[in-house]
């Protein structure tokens, strides 16, 4: 007599990797994500301008509209990165490649926003060691 080995069950296949997503669900999600975001982006930027725009004449108030658009923008391309990575953990290609295109996007203009503060924000020139003076022509006393 043989002894049988049961079957295995079968794995559950709610798991979101194990199918593919269907095309029109996958090209609608991106496109609602992507309008979606453009919204929200757009939305905040204009919102930080206002700010910006309202502490023209403090100085330090500009400063912190720029540094708070800037940690918003991270937080933003760090959201739309993880939604790429469910995109494509769903095996939603359309998803993910729009995803990619915004992040992208966004990389670009965080870049351009953090080069345009450190611009306008020089680190301060080195302080002079001790004891040194300042060569003037003629004086002999050069360092």
């Amino acid at each position: 007599m043989t002894h049988v080995v049961p079957e295995h069950p079968p794995l559950r296949s709610g798991r979101p990797w194990s199918s593919r997503t269907s095309r029109g669900a996958d090209i609608a999600v991106a496109v609602f994500l992507f309008v979606g975001e453009a919204a929200v982006f757009m939305g905040m930027t204009f919102t930080y301008g206002l700010d910006g725009l309202a502490a023209q004449r403090y100085p330090a108030a500009l400063d912190a509209a720029k540094l708070a658009d800037i940690a918003w923008m991270e937080g933003f391309l760090c959201v739309t990165l993880a939604f790429a990575a469910l995109a494509l953990l769903s095996r939603a290609p359309w998803t993910m490649a729009s995803q990619l295109v915004v992040a992208g996007i966004v990389a670009v203009l965080l870049v351009s926003a953090q080069h345009d503060y450190h611009r306008t924000h020089p680190a301060p020139a080195p302080t002079p060691r001790a004891g040194y003076s300042p060569c003037y022509s003629g004086s002999g006393t050069c360092d």
